[in-house]
């Protein structure tokens, strides 16, 4: 009976925390939609006819899976994250203290709903910006473990950043001079061939990379670097951010006084 209770209290979590973006789902779904749509037009109309990444496809279509993946890494640490710091400053978060809840089920509940609404998210992006780009899906199941995995490690340091911040100002250093930098040098836009040898090693230390390359190679057979490498990269980071966040909810860092 113990064990039912406690499998029936981290599903509960989980499901509070999808209502809790899914009940304001014109700003945590609608905009990042809209927003990828803008960068679609602006980027695809300006560099259209100038800009050749791979030899069978357009720039465009070239575009359709890094927004994707780009809205599916934000919005999954975006989702932990916001909702561990508004529990904190609103002060509900000693409610969840008071529960059986082990720091695996914690774990379990805040990233599987950060990974939902990634993937929800990119979903909905790809349907509308695949409308002016129409990328083919070549190797889907390595589209879809590379989401997966990159929605993980993104709700997974969301979950890390959440635990860490104690107001808001403190979320938004992590979020626009980590997240945003990271993810916007990880060739979504480009591709790191086309960037000076140093540039490119560079990009080579950036996990975000891996994680879009990875993506991308599911839409087209082809990219910068080999699908396995960029698996194993990215399978690597999650494993060691994972190990970190269960640590950090055992102890329970900046939760328990």
């Amino acid at each position: 009976m113990k064990d039912a209770f406690v499998a029936s209290g981290w599903q509960t979590l989980l499901y509070k925390e999808v209502l809790r973006f899914w009940k304001v789902a014109g700003q945590t779904v609608g905009a990042p939609i809209l927003t990828s749509v803008l960068y679609m037009l602006i980027f695809g109309h300006v560099l259209e006819d100038h800009v050749k990444v791979y030899d069978t496809v357009s720039y465009t279509a070239f575009l359709v899976p890094g927004l994707v993946m780009m809205s599916v890494l934000q919005n999954a640490f975006a989702n932990s994250s916001s909702s561990l710091i508004q529990s904190k400053i609103m002060g509900n978060l000693v409610f969840l203290l008071l529960t059986p809840l082990s720091h695996w089920h914690w774990f379990l509940a805040y990233v599987g709903s950060s990974v939902l609404r990634g993937l929800v998210v990119g979903l909905g992006v790809f349907v509308v910006t695949a409308f002016y780009g129409q990328p083919g899906v070549v190797a889907p199941l390595w589209a879809l473990a590379f989401a997966v995995l990159g929605a993980a490690l993104l709700g997974t340091l969301g979950l890390i950043a959440g635990l860490w911040a104690e107001k808001f100002d403190q979320m938004a250093v992590f979020q626009n001079f980590v997240i945003m930098p990271m993810t916007f040098l990880s060739g979504v836009f480009y591709s790191i061939h086309s960037l000076p040898a140093f540039w490119q090693g560079v990009s080579h230390l950036n996990p975000f990379f891996y994680m879009i390359d990875g993506f991308r190679y599911g839409f087209f057979g082809v990219s910068d670097i080999s699908p396995w490498i960029s698996l194993l990269m990215v399978a690597t980071a999650l494993l060691v951010v994972s190990a970190t966040a269960l640590h950090l909810l055992k102890i329970g860092y900046k939760i328990r006084h």
